[in-house]
């Protein structure tokens, strides 16, 4: 694959690309450069972690990364995951990994690593306290947004140990990429920062959107970003509201319930939750997507391509009743294979019901 093939990958992952000269450079002189891609073992997978990020790390494999998986088990334990019990943060972390599995990611190329395993090294809390020292309480306290919460939620000394953490990861694990969502930019913008004052490699941060929720575009809450990025993160599927969630557990009844209640006005593409998943999710899964209507309203038809899509729907020929049954079937297609995982294999079974019955009784 030549460069510019590689380049597409990748930003095809990146919405954001810090920066795409660097990024280029990285490639013309490294043709397998190492990307991490981080994540808080918490709650049960939706679809932003079980069927986006394979797709994203599958493009990256495309593209010649070599990608490390970051269970960050002892963020959750900082940022009161699963009520602070580690072991349960841990048991998680297992049942994540076992997600991407069944979503198709050949773990065989991936290499995964846990943070409590970096926590028994010293030197690894050299970079922290390195990191620590570059850094102004300020700056920190503006970081605290990588943890889902802002510094009006800042409650706990541990709480500070988060952002300094997590800049030090990129150092420790050694990566030319930080492929982490727009959510997490302020930690990647320190790491540059920090890495210019301490000579250490810079690493190019690739920042993937962020999936929106069943509610559809909110107003930002106190994260003061840049007006897109606020929207996103205020807006984003979360697994602590799954009201707002779709959950690869999610049976075809449920998927086609929660995407019949799903923010979709017709003709607006802007905000669209139906149109974005259509985006971002099924026509990077499938090649189309068939919509099965009666014949006084068109009859069914075919989308090949997601302009093709949006293009319909504009202009009002494509109702939305009828895109939502095309996205639930087609969501629940995408999901089965990942669900059905989890139904017989007694391992992922097991793992599955430690967690179900972990969300449901704390």
């Amino acid at each position: 694959m030549d460069l510019e093939d590689r380049l597409q990958y990748i930003k095809g992952v990146g919405e954001e690309i810090i920066t795409e000269r660097e990024l280029r450079t990285l490639l013309e002189t490294n043709d397998h450069p190492t990307a991490y891609d981080g994540f808080e073992p918490s709650g049960l997978a939706h679809l932003p972690f079980g069927v986006l990020r394979p797709i994203l790390v599958d493009d990256l494999l495309k593209a010649g990364v070599r990608m490390k998986l970051w269970i960050a088990d002892w963020f959750g334990w900082v940022n009161n995951k699963m009520g602070g019990d580690l072991e349960m943060i841990q048991q998680v972390g297992k049942y994540f990994v076992e997600v991407w599995k069944a979503a198709g990611v050949d773990m065989s190329k991936v290499e995964v690593l846990w943070t409590s395993e970096a926590a028994a090294d010293e030197e690894y809390w050299k970079k922290v306290i390195a990191v620590a020292q570059n850094s102004t309480l300020a700056r920190t306290q503006r970081a605290i947004t990588i943890m889902g919460r802002t510094s009006r939620d800042l409650i706990q000394t541990a709480q500070l140990l988060y952002p300094m953490m997590q800049v030090a990861d990129i150092f420790w694990l050694d990566v030319d990429i930080c492929q982490l969502g727009l959510d997490q930019r302020r930690a990647n913008i320190l790491a540059r920062e920090v890495a210019e004052k301490m000579k250490w490699k810079k690493p190019v941060a690739v920042h993937h959107h962020m999936l929106i929720g069943l509610q559809g575009n909110k107003d930002p809450e106190g994260y003061d970003e840049s007006g897109e990025i606020d929207r996103q993160i205020s807006s984003k599927m979360s697994k602590s509201k799954p009201e707002t969630s779709i959950f690869v557990h999610d049976s075809s009844d449920r998927i086609l319930s929660k995407i019949n209640s799903a923010y979709c006005p017709p003709k607006v593409l802007e905000g669209n939750v139906l149109i974005e998943y259509c985006r971002y999710i099924i026509f990077r899964k499938a090649k189309s997507l068939g919509i099965e209507r009666a014949a006084k309203y068109g009859g069914n038809t075919e989308f090949s391509s997601y302009d093709e899509l949006a293009r319909a729907f504009r202009d009002g020929s494509l109702h939305p009743a009828d895109l939502k049954k095309g996205v639930a079937e087609s969501l629940d297609r995408i999901i089965s294979p990942i669900r059905e995982h989890f139904e017989r294999d007694p391992a992922a079974k097991k793992l599955y019901q430690v967690v179900k019955n972990a969300e449901t009784t704390r």
